[in-house]
């Protein structure tokens, strides 16, 4: 008889009323935390309205039979529980056996519309991802069957691959001119922690590449979970064609069908910028609006505001940022959305929780003038919890109890010993982190600290009684903590604070940080306090740290327009690098061709005016190379020096000569960045090269392709356009002002719309009917719509005014 593996659990729905109560979906509780209770449904009482919700009781018993995971020959399992797909429950993991008892209860409250209750029985490995055994999926309707509860032993099915997938897969992509049409390259170079398909543990991936009714396949890679095909594909551009490119990755079998591995979407968006004369009605048209600061549903801002759906909020709010910030009216574009989002808001503990444009503008603000001064403050912490790798635990019942002491002296460290240590060591990161910010006053950019102050005062005006004393300075901790210090603390990779993600550990303490933080952005409210129950140990410090926050708000909003310019002004003075970091600059050995070579170790500094250099990060800085004089950065293949990590800048000397000099990076990463941000700063050089060697001269022919000559021109294509999109990009005012255009275009009928209920509203007020006049801002802009639109299509008959900008969006 074949052994099936099962799960035994009890689930029981209810149907509770909670009077009074509006209808909306419960919050799950975040990860790391227990589900919450619920006292025992009562009796529903007559009101005029009562909201519903469902109530499920939910007890993990135990499983049998399961498949052993670990070479040892057993499994760690654990379960979660997911409500359409969002995990609500984690249970213990019970170590090294096959028929685990878990005896679990828990409560959760529902929406009465949720689909599907999912159990996932998961073994645990603290090395590398966590495997699935199986799952059992139970329907709404499955549970309203059984009225009195559903219980049992429940087979458990394997995860549809489909469904679950796991990996990364690293592409380049770019648009490679044509005499006839331009041609979309796919390099499809390597993947990462691809899912195990075959008994071996590994794979047997190949990647399949579809665009334009075109399918070209890579390679098979044998047994690996980490392939490398470094393959490129090549296929006919349309003009204006919205396929998407799609990169499928499977395992190929032998004798069975090839199992699907991941898949990911890439559309292409042409953008054709025009001149900037043709972008100043529109660029001077929002701007109006902004300097005027006025609210109201007949003004654009608003507007544009309500026709912007959720989907396309965050590019939007960026776009509008980047212009503004362009035009020097950043300040003022924020102040105007403080403004209208306080105008509709009733409830002080609502304010700047949804993703409104003014939430998701303030973010994109912060990221774009914030960035450095947020590495200054996490930077030091972030580095030292990678470095020190500590257990850090605060959830008993995720606490795993260890051994302790010296060689023979081993005892297991007890619950209360790893509680302690690791509330120690929380303590101690947020200590640190509080006194780097409060004091950061200064090291604040001034037009961050007057965007503050405009907040500060807008929502001390709306709620200015003294039971809402506390709301100002939340809403600066709401931005600052909560959308900014909290999110780089849980991802600093995002960020840019470290090359790699976190392991497993390092992950979980950043995790309990980013908590901590926000607890204190939230100013210790009750209902922060109530979620987490095990974080108590912490409340001293949180509650301390409440009051250093709040002194530290109270001066960085304490900033006047005089000492906002004049620390503007020296801030422009300094001109910050665009990156620096150490690298490692090639030394040749000898006079005469390269023969050997070695690389000495420097402090390298790239501003809007030179590439620099000194020993170490504090040490004197010597211009080496001026930025007007670069001609080309690019890769060395490495075959070259023995490190794929290796860049070369193409520059001329103060003679105007040729030379070139070699650094080396210490991963991808970095190099690829490093090449961006020099790209970027010398794009508008005269001079720039269209060719390079990918090789090194070496005895008397170049490596790449033979030739003897030393001045040939090159045997590759250089690559100064392609970089890589970051937070500190130089401005393009015509880009940002196009991608707006193309934005409002798309949303024109309900402009249209929006414009004929407002005439009709202006008519019916006023005799003279002007409500479509000239200086009416909506007829206005959709005036100046058209006309981008004739420009638009006048620049199709002939060569395009700028070269397209190439957009890449990528779809998983």
């Amino acid at each position: 008889m074949e052994r099936r593996r099962s799960l035994r659990s009890s689930s029981s729905p209810s149907l509770s009323s909670a009077p009074g109560c509006p209808a909306r979906h419960s919050r799950c509780p975040r990860e790391g935390t227990q589900a919450s209770g619920s006292l025992p449904a009562r009796p529903p009482r007559r009101r005029a309205a009562m909201a519903k919700r469902s109530s499920l009781s939910i007890r993990i018993v135990e499983g049998k039979n399961l498949p052993a995971k670990d070479i040892t020959g057993s499994s760690d399992p654990y379960c979660i529980v997911k409500v359409d797909n969002e995990p609500i429950i984690r249970t213990a993991t019970v170590w090294k056996t096959l028929c685990p008892f878990w005896g679990e209860e828990y409560q959760v409250h529902l929406p009465p519309t949720f689909h599907t209750v999912a159990f996932y029985v998961m073994d645990e490995d603290a090395l590398s991802r966590d495997d699935v055994i199986g799952k059992v999926c139970l329907t709404r309707d499955m549970l309203a069957s059984h009225p009195k509860g559903f219980s049992g032993w429940t087979h458990l099915v394997e995860v549809d691959p489909n469904e679950e997938v796991q990996g990364e897969i690293h592409l380049r992509l770019e648009v490679v001119p044509g005499t006839s049409a331009s041609r979309l390259r796919c390099s499809v170079l390597e993947a990462r922690d691809l899912a195990p398909k075959d008994r071996n543990g590994a794979s047997d991936p190949f990647v399949r590449v579809h665009y334009n009714g075109r399918t070209q396949e890579t390679s098979v890679v044998k047994k690996s979970c980490y392939p490398r095909w470094n393959e490129t594909f090549e296929f006919e551009l349309e003009k204006g064609a919205a396929e998407a490119l799609s990169v499928e990755a499977w395992d190929w079998d032998l004798v069975s069908r090839d199992d699907f591995l991941g898949k990911l979407e890439v559309r292409l968006r042409d953008e054709t910028v025009l001149p900037s004369i043709c972008y100043q009605p529109l660029v001077q048209l929002l701007c109006q609006e902004v300097k005027l600061g006025t609210q109201g549903p007949g003004q654009l801002i608003p507007v544009i505001e309500e026709t912007t759906n959720a989907e396309c909020r965050q590019e939007v709010a960026t776009t509008l940022l980047k212009l503004f910030l362009g035009q020097g009216l950043a300040k003022d574009f924020l102040d105007l959305l403080f403004q209208l989002e306080l105008g509709r808001t009733s409830e002080a503990n609502t304010l700047f929780r949804s993703n409104s444009l003014a939430s998701k503008s303030m973010e994109s603000f912060l990221k774009v003038a914030g960035m450095r001064y947020l590495h200054g403050i996490l930077g030091p912490i972030i580095d030292r919890v990678f470095e020190e790798k500590k257990y850090v635990e605060l959830d008993p019942s995720k606490v795993e109890v260890k051994d302790v002491g010296c060689s023979g002296l081993h005892r297991p460290q007890t619950e209360a010993e790893v509680l302690e240590q690791s509330a120690q060591t929380l303590r101690a990161h947020l200590v640190a982190l509080l006194s780097a910010i409060c004091r950061s006053v200064r090291a604040c950019p001034a037009v961050v600290r007057a965007t503050f102050r405009q907040l500060f005062r807008r929502v001390q005006e709306r709620f200015p009684s003294a039971q809402h004393q506390n709301v100002p300075f939340i809403a600066v901790t709401s931005f600052l903590c909560l959308r900014f210090f909290s999110p780089a603390i849980m991802s600093p990779k995002l960020f840019h604070l470290r090359e790699r993600h976190a392991d497993a550990r390092t992950s979980r303490t950043l995790l309990l940080l980013a908590k901590v933080v926000q607890n204190v952005g939230n100013m210790d409210t009750p209902v922060s306090r109530a979620k987490e129950a095990w974080m108590e140990p912490l409340q001293p410090t949180v509650r301390q740290g409440v009051v250093h926050l709040k002194d530290f708000i109270t001066k960085l909003v304490d900033i006047e327009e005089k000492e906002e310019l004049d620390l503007q002004r020296a801030l422009n003075l300094q001109a910050p690098p665009v990156k620096e970091g150490p690298l490692f600059i090639h030394r040749t050995k000898g006079k005469g061709p390269l023969v050997s070579s070695s690389f000495k170790k420097l402090h390298f500094s790239l501003t809007t005016e030179a590439l620099s250099f000194a020993k170490t990060s504090s040490s004197k800085k010597s211009t080496f190379i001026k930025l007007a004089s670069i001609r080309a950065a690019e890769k060395v293949e490495e075959k070259s020096f023995g490190s794929s990590h290796v860049m070369q800048v193409i520059y001329a000397d103060d003679v105007g000569r040729t030379q070139t000099v070699y650094l080396q990076c210490k991963c991808v990463n970095e190099l690829n960045q490093w090449l961006s941000a020099l790209r970027k700063v010398s794009i508008n050089n005269t001079g720039l090269l269209g060719s390079y060697h990918p090789g090194i001269f070496r005895g008397d022919k170049w490596s790449c392709c033979h030739q003897k000559d030393r001045t040939d021109r090159g045997c590759d294509k250089t690559h100064s356009r392609v970089t890589l999109q970051e937070w500190n990009d130089p401005l393009d005012h015509d880009l940002e002002a196009q991608l707006i255009y193309r934005h409002l275009l798309g949303v024109e009928d309900a402009l249209r719309e929006k414009h004929r209920l407002l005439c009709g509203k202006t008519e019916a007020n006023s005799p003279t009917g002007r409500g479509g006049a000239p200086q009416d801002p909506l007829a206005q802009l959709l005036r100046v719509l058209q006309d981008l639109r004739e420009a638009h299509s006048s620049s199709l008959a002939g060569p395009p005014p700028r070269e397209p900008h190439h957009l890449l969006e990528l779809q998983t």
